[in-house]
């Protein structure tokens, strides 16, 4: 379904698992990503980010204003699915299967790709991680040095999402041209989510998760950096949906 001009794809989240499952056995990348409101806000700006969502494989519904915009339409939301909960099904698939992933790393970011891999090899001890910390400015130049089974990219959006999409773009052009198939099956931008795996940001209590406050509880603990965000997120983007025709 389309949302101020953006797709969200509404599936369960069994049926979200079971494309993900399919995405990795297909020769080819997909770019997944969690859409929330703040999303949908800029891609009414930002045309060339509304076209990489409405292209990517996956939309994931992710925050509990994409349910009320459903509702608003009369519409049934299957799932909606957090970020940092769609990346850790995705890394217990990766372990799992034995999967190598690489991690684009926001070179300023609160964790480094150190810590990072740290903790992911304890968890997820199959998985192979390589990455680096990475200037987004300059990220480039780290396209030919990815060539894995996952990519996750924590640049934030809408960065990440392009990045994902050039390397995207770079691998479809070299199969065109070689003939040879790629090996990255899935990439997805992941925000903040290594931050709460790396624990230098505490996630909201469970209930306050199924309810849809885990808003407020990230504002509590950033509200300088979260005022902004927030006041899109819960103020502008349901006016944007109770007026849209």
């Amino acid at each position: 379904m389309q949302i101020l001009g953006v797709r969200i794809d509404n599936f369960s989240k069994k049926e979200i698992l079971e494309k993900i499952e399919f995405f990795l056995s297909e020769e080819k990348i997909h770019q997944i990503s969690t859409v929330n409101p703040e999303f949908i806000l800029r891609a009414q700006k930002d045309a060339e980010f509304r076209s990489i969502l409405n292209k990517a494989e996956l939309n994931v519904a992710d925050g509990v204003g994409i349910w009320y915009a459903f509702l608003r339409k009369r519409k049934h939301l299957e799932s909606r699915i957090a970020g940092i909960d769609l990346m850790q099904e995705i890394l217990q698939i990766a372990d799992r299967k034995r999967l190598d992933v690489f991690l684009a790393i926001h070179k300023n970011g609160l964790s480094s790709f150190a810590e990072i891999k740290k903790v992911l090899n304890e968890k997820y001890p199959n998985i192979e991680v390589s990455g680096d910390d990475i200037d987004p400015r300059k990220s480039k130049k780290m396209l030919a040095a990815i060539d894995h089974s996952i990519v996750f990219c924590n640049f934030g959006f809408p960065m990440q999402e392009k990045f994902i999409n050039t390397l995207k773009n770079r691998q479809n052009s070299g199969l065109q041209l070689s003939g040879l198939q790629g090996k990255i099956r899935i990439a997805m931008g992941v925000g903040g989510s290594f931050d709460f795996v790396t624990g230098k940001i505490l996630r909201a209590p469970l209930w306050m998760q199924k309810i849809g406050l885990e808003w407020l509880w990230r504002f509590v603990q950033e509200p300088r950096y979260r005022f902004k965000r927030i006041a899109n997120a819960v103020i502008v983007f349901p006016i944007k949906i109770i007026f849209e025709r």
